[in-house]
């Protein structure tokens, strides 16, 4: 079983920063794989940014040269420093691990952009 818990969302302007936290606990062999996922109101869940099992990251399109994912495997924290916010990044971000053939997601945390 894994347990995982996002925090760092809140209201931030637009061009403004924000840092995610994403901690692990539970069954964890290693940190990775693992992604940050958004969800914004009447939309899909869509992926973000992502650490494979072999530690490549991968961004979407839409987050590339804005937005950071990182571990620190000690803390079993992923990161997900997200800057140059925009309005459109408003959105529910959830943290989701895969591990031994089964899906691993958090509570959620909201991150709304707005002035």
């Amino acid at each position: 079983q894994v347990h995982l818990v996002e925090s760092g969302g809140c209201l931030v302007q637009p061009g403004g920063s924000l840092r995610l936290s994403c901690v692990a606990s539970g069954s964890i062999f290693s940190l990775h794989p693992m992604d940050w996922y958004r969800q914004a109101p009447g939309n899909e869940r869509e992926l973000v940014a992502g650490i494979n099992s072999l530690g490549f990251i991968n961004y979407a399109n839409s987050v590339k040269g804005r937005f950071t994912i990182s571990g620190d495997n000690a803390k079993k924290t992923v990161y997900l420093q997200m800057n140059s916010l925009k309005p459109e990044d408003t959105a529910v971000y959830y943290c989701h691990k895969r591990s031994a053939g089964r899906d691993y997601w958090g509570q959620g945390t909201q991150v709304t952009v707005s002035s």
